[in-house]
């Protein structure tokens, strides 16, 4: 490089920047003489830190950018910005705050700086009045802490953030708090912090005195689910090409076959990636990971119950209280009397409430205390002063509590509620029908015999359950419909025979017709059919006990099941309405849905502009008169009927009136006679 352009390097820092990557060691002077101006720099803006200086923003960058290149000259350069931020950050200028931020991000990018040093400072920086720093360190913490747990868990840094985390929602700021409350949703949601630990940080949010920082934490327990684990867990690496990145390449870019097999391979290791995390993903809720469910749940009632936050936000403490009751079958007795103060049917999001008392009811729970909270919802809802809807939700409601505690229903109520399966109303009926087979389900003897349905296997195997009562078996309901393995071996055994006969032996030729009646005979017969009960279960024990059962085993013995619902007793075999048993494998999961509340089964009364709509819909593609159809054939004469419309009404008047005369009704002739001789009485 010439002399000319060597003096002007020093103000041309982009310039030297480029040049100092290339080669460190020749310009060493040039990279000394800027580090002697960046210090006389920050002298001066340490007197005034208020104020902004463009000249140490641009060094502070410059020596950012090659801190790699002087390792032991720049030893000491990233403390000074860290000692600088803790210094000032509250009365920094903003544009020099985000600045020195930049600056630190980009010498822990390169590995300069460790973590836990620089993680803390940012989320000491989150107190600062600045949303758009806030934003880009909230960024820049989720993904360092991704990239810091990317091959392994660190267990040392994320212990200490997550204890400094724990400090900072338990101060007054609001900004920080909320921030450092969503940076642990967002790993937790990313699937690097998801241990018990984390979710104990957040349990602490839902008592913090901050509004906003209660309500983060509330979503995060009602809103983490198995759903949303899945969706997180193919969130959560950002950065690999997905399917459709690779598809728009290779439409985009020039049409090779060397590219085109690229293309292919890359989708067929994207397969194999997404098949692993399908394989390797565990879902646990959040709200199984909680230490002593218990205390939370006593904690957050009576927080709701001292509550004077707005209702919105006391709807979500009742949803998470009884969620927590429900899943870990915990003791709150008090937490149903509370309920019942808001079960009205002018309440407002009332079915929400009733889908709480549900939630919140399971089997431990003593029948007393839900039986009070059963009549309460029936007293006010199912009664006939109310709607048909509101009986509907009613009826629904106690189905569901009483599908989680039974012993809650007495018999003389669930007679009186079983009447109104003759009720006017279809949306009332279809409730009061579905809690009748719910009672068929659990405990039939509840009902009168013309309610019970028809006697089927499955019916006289149903045992109505005692408060606390457990039932443990040791074999598999249904196993005896199986094979005995001995039987399969011994099968084996003689195919093998077969076939060693078969080799100097004359071979039998089967017709195909008779291998699908052989095939239809096998699958007819049941070796369990002709049983009795005890020899059913000493089948089902042995089978049980003497084999490894598999996935289709265990399929058949739910069709098996299934069956006995809809197969007759062998006294009042005369039929089945369906031979063919589907099998349903969604499973309902730990969290009810507002549906099974508020279905109703019944088409709501259109409005006037909803009937309008649907007639306005029925004139589209025809003319302003007439009907849709028109004619057959254009060319034929007209009718009768057609013609009477183009003629002259003075021509047809007294044809109409004749007419009208002769299609009156007794009772008009009769009111028409009645007025004449009246008129004529008048008269005389």
């Amino acid at each position: 490089m010439s002399d000319r352009n060597r003096n002007q390097l020093p103000n041309n820092l982009p310039q030297l920047q480029n040049l100092i990557k290339r080669d460190p060691q020749s310009y060493i002077e040039e990279f000394l003489q800027q580090y002697r101006h960046y210090e006389s720099n920050l002298q001066i803006f340490q007197l005034k830190p208020t104020q902004h200086s463009k000249n140490l923003a641009e060094l502070v960058m410059f020596f950012c950018q090659v801190s790699q290149c002087y390792p032991k000259e720049l030893a000491g350069y990233p403390q000074q910005l860290i000692d600088l931020l803790q210094r000032h950050s509250t009365v920094l200028d903003p544009d020099m705050r985000m600045t020195f931020c930049k600056g630190l991000i980009l010498l822990r990018n390169k590995g300069l700086i460790e973590p836990t040093s620089l993680l803390e400072l940012f989320f000491e920086l989150l107190r600062c009045q600045d949303k758009l720093l806030r934003k880009m360190l909230y960024h820049h913490l989720v993904n360092d802490i991704k990239r810091i747990n990317k091959k392994h868990k660190d267990n040392r840094v994320n212990t200490t953030l997550q204890n400094f985390m724990y400090t900072m929602l338990r101060e007054s700021n609001v900004a920080a708090g909320k921030m450092s409350l969503d940076v642990m949703i967002e790993l937790y949601r990313k699937n690097i912090w998801r241990d018990a630990k984390t979710v104990n940080v957040i349990v602490t949010a839902c008592f913090s005195k901050i509004t906003k920082i209660v309500v983060a934490a509330l979503k995060f327990f009602l809103g983490t689910n198995a759903e949303e684990d899945d969706d997180s867990d193919s969130d959560s690496d950002d950065d690999a090409p997905n399917q459709r990145t690779l598809m728009m390449a290779q439409r985009v870019n020039k049409k090779t076959r060397k590219r085109q097999r690229k293309t292919q391979k890359a989708l067929k290791v994207l397969k194999k990636d997404k098949k692993k995390k399908k394989a390797v993903s565990f879902n646990f809720s959040a709200l199984h990971l909680i230490h002593d469910p218990q205390d939370f749940a006593e904690k957050l009632f009576r927080q709701l119950e001292s509550s004077n936050e707005r209702f919105e936000v006391k709807l979500m403490m009742m949803n998470l209280v009884s969620r927590l009751v429900g899943i870990h079958e915990l003791f709150l007795f008090n937490f149903y009397p509370f309920l019942q103060r808001f079960v009205q049917p002018h309440q407002r999001e009332v079915t929400k409430i009733l889908l709480f008392a549900a939630q919140s009811t399971h089997q431990l729970v003593p029948p007393d205390i839900i039986e009070t909270l059963v009549r309460t919802i029936v007293n006010n809802f199912v009664t006939e002063r109310n709607s048909n809807d509101v009986m509907a939700v009613g009826l629904n409601a106690v189905r569901e509590i009483c599908s989680r505690c039974p012993l809650a229903m007495g018999a003389d109520l669930l007679q009186d509620l079983v009447q109104y399966k003759s009720y006017r109303n279809k949306a009332v009926v279809s409730a009061a029908r579905s809690l009748i087979s719910l009672f068929r389900g659990i405990n039939p003897e509840m009902l009168h015999k013309k309610d019970r349905g028809k006697p089927t296997e499955h019916s006289r195997e149903i045992r109505a359950k005692e408060y606390g009562e457990l039932v443990a078996q040791d074999f598999i309901p249904g196993a005896e419909v199986l094979k005995d393995q001995t039987g399969e071996e011994e099968n084996e055994d003689s195919e093998e025979s077969d076939s060693d006969d078969s080799e100097g032996g004359w071979h039998d030729v089967v017709h195909s017709s008779d291998e699908e009646t052989e095939g239809k005979e096998d699958e007819e017969s049941n070796p369990a059919e002709s049983l009795t009960a005890e020899e059913k279960k000493a089948r089902a024990t042995a089978i049980s006990q003497t084999r490894l059962l598999t996935q289709q085993d265990f399929k058949d013995i739910k069709v098996h099941q299934l069956s006995k619902q809809l197969e007759g007793s062998k006294s009042n075999k005369r039929g089945t309405k369906r031979k063919h048993v589907e099998i349903d494998d969604e499973k309902s999961g730990e969290v009810l849905s507002l549906n099974r509340i508020e279905g109703i089964n019944s088409r709501p009364r259109h409005d006037k502009e909803a009937r309008l709509a649907t007639v306005m819909a029925g004139r589209e593609g025809r003319k302003k008169y007439g009907s849709k159809k028109g004619r057959m054939n254009p060319n034929a004469s007209t009718t009768n009927k057609e013609k009477k419309k183009k003629k002259p009404f003075m021509m047809v008047k007294q044809k109409i009136g004749v007419r009208v005369k002769t299609k009156r009704s007794f009772r008009d002739k009769q009111i028409a006679l009645r007025d004449s001789l009246l008129k004529k009485q008048k008269r005389h």
